[in-house]
């Protein structure tokens, strides 16, 4: 871990700074904005050469930040962007700009699987051992722009972004001593996905059932916020949400209950309650995420990937792998946040 952090701290020097000036206060990184104490970066890059993609925590983020893909713009808000094609997580075909919640913040004696470093719900059986039973994450964002160039638009995932998560932790242990628990699943991701020439995109949210991978009943559910859910292509028009249209979520996880909250000036106010100890149909594990550990995530983690295999995750989008090209060609996520708040901080 310490070493981890030494590179952390040694990539800064490689990243240019931008500075704006918004009436006469600058904001040089995004922790002079937003609380970083408590989060992680991945960034889609690998600026050191290992063949991982670069993730920045602890104190490195108070002073971290990237002119591509995590920055502050000129008025102090905070961008996350991503292009389609570019270095991924060991678990995932598809890049992302996207915080990682870390309870440890800077105590790197705390490993990054320990208890103490991710949340529980009150039905785990060590609740007690965990940072904290539930949380709460808030955000006010605005999607600037979303991949628009895919092989297969029929795909779910083509155009669309997750900017918000609720992410249980795989455990390799739990998973071979078939508890049903430990397989790293999401109950929850937040969508946009907006087509391409159509008025509006629509915001909705996922729930995958909590089952091992070969399950042929693992799968995401969709709930629909605003404008449509996935399985609808249709243009969604005033019902929907369009390119820098401010909208906020919160997520409040309390005792097995996640309460989820959708708001946006001229749109209705959205609500769901989901007990997560609980399945969410009669196909999902019957205790739902009962005994998981989780950690909250928010930023642009891109689902147009350049993958075509998958008939779902694999909409072949379009990207050459440098950043200023797919940019120009609009293979590419990019996602703002005016406000972002962990646990009410």
């Amino acid at each position: 871990m310490f070493k981890k952090n030494i590179l952390s701290v040694a990539l800064l020097a490689t990243v240019p700074m931008v500075t704006f000036a918004n009436n006469g206060v600058s904001y040089p990184v995004p922790a002079d904005k937003f609380d970083m104490n408590n989060w992680k970066i991945t960034i889609p890059s690998d600026i050191n050469k290992d063949g991982r993609v670069d993730e920045i925590e602890g104190v490195a983020m108070l002073s971290y930040s990237h002119s591509d893909f995590f920055h502050l713009d000129k008025d102090g808000n905070l961008v996350f962007e991503v292009q389609n094609q570019a270095i991924t997580t060991i678990n995932s075909k598809n890049a992302r700009s996207e915080l990682r919640q870390m309870p440890r913040g800077a105590d790197f004696s705390i490993n990054t699987d320990d208890k103490a470093n991710q949340w529980a719900l009150s039905s785990h059986p060590s609740a007690n051992e965990y940072s904290a039973v539930g949380g709460t994450l808030e955000a006010t964002l605005k999607v600037n722009h979303v991949s628009m160039n895919a092989k297969f638009p029929e795909r779910y995932a083509a155009y669309s972004v997750v900017v918000g998560q609720i992410h249980a932790k795989k455990h390799d242990d739990l998973i071979k001593a078939k508890t049903g628990f430990g397989y790293g699943n999401e109950p929850l991701k937040i969508f946009y996905k907006k087509f391409p020439g159509q008025e509006t995109g629509s915001v909705f949210w996922n729930y995958e059932r909590n089952l091992e991978k070969n399950d042929p009943n693992r799968a995401d559910i969709a709930y629909p916020v605003w404008g449509n859910t996935w399985e609808n292509q249709a243009d969604p028009g005033k019902a929907g949400i369009a390119l820098g249209e401010e909208f906020s979520y919160r997520v409040e996880v309390e005792g097995t209950m996640m309460h989820l909250t959708f708001e946006s000036a001229g749109h209705d106010t959205v609500k769901y309650d989901i007990d997560l100890s609980k399945g969410i149909d009669e196909l999902d594990s019957s205790r739902g995420y009962a005994e998981d550990d989780f950690y909250f995530k928010a930023g642009a983690y891109g689902q147009c990937s350049v993958n075509d295999s998958h008939p779902v995750w694999g909409p072949g989008c379009a990207g050459t792998g440098n950043f200023a090209v797919d940019k120009k060609n609009g293979d590419y996520n990019s996602v703002t946040f005016s406000a972002l708040k962990l646990n009410g901080k």
